[in-house]
């Protein structure tokens, strides 16, 4: 339809639609009489609004407010199953699709592992074919899909960059296949700025406009939120700080083909060992593979990848010293935040945040001993003190925040009454 003319009945009853499905998402289910108080809409107005939206599938009738004196007031609340959208994760050890409804609830998961030879398509299309199947739906009942990957899809080229150790994702030709055998808008994003999308929408970062998060798993990475949105870079990049020159650490040359560079060498999570050992701490020789982040049910008959060795083994030290943090343990604490703060001192150098988000397992690890520890280091050596706050997205954060990505753009759409 065409669009509504700014100051017409049809933008004012569009815009009053919008407000009260955005009521109905934050609270739950409303009476007519407390839509219309949030609003300040009159009753007839409230009533004909509600009317307009169960009639277009938005809003739902559901059940009556008993808990007070007179006659029970029928409730409204918002149709979950209005719309659907997916989210995948998708790293080297295999890929992690959900389904959510339009509420953010997530009504179905599945998980893959990775195996030899295996095309990003085919791989793409059985976990989101295993979600959808797990939520009762099909492919073509999603409305949006989000798909996480590590590095970024140079805006020039659609090629993936800054992830070579992600198999069979860098053909030239790939976005192509991809939107031929997706029947959904598909948007591709950075792992960790996904990770930084939850904790903004979800978690630590609330309220915050302009934040750093560092993050910590197979490797190290930064996303940067600058006036309350993702900054990218020209080719995707931003944020990329395990190829950071550091003091510490020799110049790493030719860093794209050795996917690595200084910061990664020197704070990367094969570093935790080596650094144990320095300081007299006992190294498992077999580290249980819990990294400790949460994580969505796994769909029946579905397998869970476990986490890469030097993440495992990574794991089980940071938290086994944060357990005790004294004696060798601390030592080996404050070494590893050493580390870590000479890679972090630059962004906060360049960038100024008011916050920084740490996440990942393996910082997660480390606990508030390592956090603090962090702060105190970063106090001696950056030129600003942002605050240090733990990631509260603790269930499958990058997953999160792909089904918040795309829950923001569907809403966007649905909302919309005017179209």
């Amino acid at each position: 339809m065409p669009a509504a003319t700014p100051g017409t009945p049809s933008l004012l009853r569009a815009m009053n639609d919008r407000a009260a499905l955005e009521l109905l998402l934050t609270h739950g289910p409303l009476s007519r009489t407390r839509i219309g108080h949030l609003t300040g809409l009159s009753k007839p107005t409230a009533s004909q609004l509600l009317a307009r939206l169960e009639a277009a599938g938005l809003v739902v009738a559901t059940g009556t407010d008993g808990g007070r004196p007179g006659p029970n007031a029928q409730l409204y609340a918002l149709n979950a199953r209005a719309a659907h959208v997916g989210g995948l994760d998708v790293t080297p050890e295999g890929v992690v699709a959900a389904v959510a409804d339009l509420s953010g609830t997530v009504v179905g998961g599945f998980e893959l592992p990775y195996a030899e030879g295996a095309e990003a398509v085919a791989q793409v299309t059985a976990a989101l074919d295993g979600a959808v199947a797990a939520a009762g739906l099909h492919r073509d009942d999603l409305h949006r899909l989000v798909i996480a990957t590590p590095g970024a899809f140079d805006p020039q080229t659609g090629r993936l960059r800054y992830a070579s150790h992600l198999p069979g994702w860098h053909s030239p030709t790939l976005l192509d296949e991809l939107a031929a055998a997706l029947p959904m808008p598909v948007e591709y994003e950075n792992d960790v700025n996904l990770a930084a999308v939850a904790e903004q929408r979800l978690g630590a970062a609330r309220g915050h406009e302009d934040f750093v998060l560092l993050w910590n798993e197979e490797g190290l990475g930064a996303a940067l939120v600058l006036g309350g949105r993702l900054h990218r870079g020209w080719t995707g990049g931003a944020g990329e700080v395990g190829f950071l020159p550091v003091p510490g650490h020799p110049l790493v040359r030719q860093v794209t083909r050795a996917n690595s560079g200084g910061y990664q060498e020197l704070a990367g999570a094969q570093v935790l060992p080596r650094l144990a050992r320095e300081h007299g701490v006992e190294v498992p020789a077999a580290p249980g593979t819990d990294t400790g982040a949460g994580a969505l049910p796994p769909a029946p008959g579905s397998a869970a990848a476990p986490p890469g060795p030097q993440v495992a083994a990574a794991v089980a030290l940071l938290r086994r010293a944060a357990a005790e943090p004294e004696g060798p343990h601390l030592d080996f604490l404050r070494s590893y935040a050493t580390v870590l703060a000479t890679g972090l001192a630059s962004l906060v150098a360049v960038l100024d945040p008011e916050l920084v988000v740490l996440s990942g397992a393996v910082i997660s690890a480390g606990g508030d001993p390592l956090r603090t520890l962090l702060q105190d280091e970063l106090a001696e050596i950056a030129p600003s003190r942002p605050r240090l706050v733990a990631g509260e997205v603790h269930e499958r954060p990058v997953l999160r925040g792909a089904l918040e990505s795309a829950l923001a753009a569907a809403r966007e759409e649905v909302f919309d009454t005017s179209r």
